[in-house]
């Protein structure tokens, strides 16, 4: 069972050094990519299975005992977050092989983009806060490169920006970590969570949460923390900006949940509170810089921004019901960005154009493309009875049973909103004639290409439309990852070896 709970870290390792060897051969990396993006939704999905049927899995590396030595765990949470960032990223796999464009390929893109799962899995299974500085960094390098590839003005524009912000991110998250490590002693995110009890500072342990939502706020793109999302995100390929929009801020978020549900909850009422309040002003400024700009791919990204508001609002009202709601609505909103972008770049590759005014006639042209794209619009807008309709729902629910009406206003506002965008990009991109004249359906892409670049957008619809329609599966273990967070003892025995 060891080598199943490292598993999403060693397969994408692996993957990423098969294709830095074949770094001559294309074809033989695009092989390799395939294999190891299909390998780890495979462990993915048996991790899952293993926790689901035999509890909390974790493994101290080199059995070194916990807390001395790195510990790798696998609960609920972290197994359905390595579950879902596995699919994404067979289905960005397969997408690149009609985007992907030679000089990137041969620039380095398929290690890279799987050293990029790399830090992303490792993020969710490690049990040690100084790793998931590491598991950080390593997302950071390996986006930096893949938002860099093409070397094109604006890309190298959006990286220096993205890294800049990013970097500040990360000094925060060290200093953080070195405080915390210097009141308790241990790294380990179980040993500490017991450490911190007894510590009689409650003041200092205040700022220091502080300093961690700071930290996670930014990766998350929390306001007023955001700017480098909108301004770096429409640079690179599509197949990166879908990866990163799935993906990346939702690490972010993650931290976010598991720091502030097992270690500091010592002040609720002010730590969470203060989220509470970003929350809703990350809601509002995403859905107002979205309604505010004309290109479709800035649209999205401005909307990655207002629905992390909405996971974060969970974490902070701090309820059996909302911790669900934000796991579940972390699981769609990861499968609707993802499909998002991959849809604009093929609109793109269309109509010749990300401008709204500019990619008329989409459903004369394409109308599969046209329905399979309504799916993901239709959810992030919310209609029933998608899985966007339920995520928000819950939330709704939660934060009328915790009596916060303001962020309940808030939320449905936005979602009124957001419904409205939708409806402008609708009639904008699909229901009016391209001013261009006719534009060339998808069988003018090629064959291969062709189905590379539809076969994602058809599978990620459909997995929202069978959560939407079918919630239960993921509910159930949305709220047993609940049931965990809120009731730490058997994840820190688990760690530890014995009840805290």
């Amino acid at each position: 069972m060891n080598w199943l709970i490292a598993s999403p870290i060693l397969i994408p390792l692996s993957t990423a050094a098969l294709c830095a060897l074949a770094w001559s051969h294309v074809r033989l990396q695009r092989v390799i990519s395939l294999t190891g993006a299909v390998a780890l939704v495979l462990a993915a999905s048996f991790l899952l299975s293993a926790v689901t049927s035999q509890g909390i899995q974790v493994v101290q590396m080199s059995n070194w005992p916990a807390p001395f030595g790195i510990t790798l765990v696998a609960d609920h949470l972290a197994a359905v977050m390595v579950l879902i960032a596995a699919v994404m990223a067979l289905a960005v796999a397969v997408y690149s092989l009609g985007d992907i464009d030679p000089v990137r390929e041969r620039g380095g893109f398929h290690p890279v983009f799987h050293a990029l799962m790399i830090g992303v899995c490792g993020s969710f299974i490690t049990g040690d806060l100084f790793n998931m500085y590491v598991w950080f960094e390593a997302m950071l390098i390996s986006s930096f490169v893949l938002l860099s590839l093409g070397g094109t003005k604006e890309q190298i524009d959006g990286a220096v920006k993205y890294v800049g912000l990013n970097l500040i991110a990360t000094a925060a998250f060290l200093l953080a970590v070195a405080l915390l490590y210097g009141m308790v002693g241990t790294l380990n995110m179980a040993d500490m969570a017991v450490r911190l009890r007894e510590v009689d500072a409650p003041a200092t342990v205040t700022t220091v949460a502080v300093l961690f939502i700071i930290a996670f706020g930014m990766k998350a793109a929390v306001f007023p923390l955001f700017f480098w999302l909108p301004a770096s995100y429409h640079t690179p390929a599509v197949a990166v900006q879908a990866i990163f929009a799935g993906l990346l801020t939702k690490v972010g978020v993650y931290a976010l949940l598991r720091t502030f549900t097992l270690i500091f909850v010592h002040d609720v009422g002010f730590t969470h509170g203060l989220m509470l309040w970003i929350a809703g002003l990350t809601m509002v400024s995403g859905v107002i810089g979205s309604l505010a700009v004309t290109d479709l791919r800035r649209a999205f990204s401005w909307q990655v921004v207002a629905h992390i508001g909405y996971m974060v609002m969970g974490i902070a009202l701090y309820t059996p019901l909302a911790i669900m709601g934000a796991i579940f609505y972390l699981v769609h909103d990861i499968v609707v960005k993802t499909n998002l972008f991959l849809g604009a770049g093929l609109a793109r590759k269309l109509t010749g154009s990300t401008e709204l005014k500019s990619m008329g006639g989409l459903f004369k042209a394409a109308p599969l493309l046209a329905v399979v794209m309504f799916v993901p619009l239709a959810s992030l807008a919310g209609f029933p009875p998608l899985s966007g309709f339920w995520s928000k729902l819950v939330l709704l629910q939660a934060s009328l049973q915790a009596e916060a009406y303001w962020i309940a206003a808030i939320s449905l506002i936005v979602g009124l909103l957001t419904m409205w965008l939708v409806g402008r990009i609708w009639a904008e991109m699909v229901l009016k004639p391209n001013p261009q004249g006719d534009i060339p359906g998808t069988a003018a892409i090629g064959g291969l290409k062709r189905a590379a670049m539809v076969a994602p957008l058809v599978v990620l619809s459909a997995i929202t439309v069978i959560i939407g329609l079918n919630a239960q599966p993921v509910m159930a273990i949305a709220q047993a990852a609940s049931a965990e967070l809120l009731n730490p003892a058997p994840y820190i025995e688990a760690v530890l070896g014995a009840r805290p």
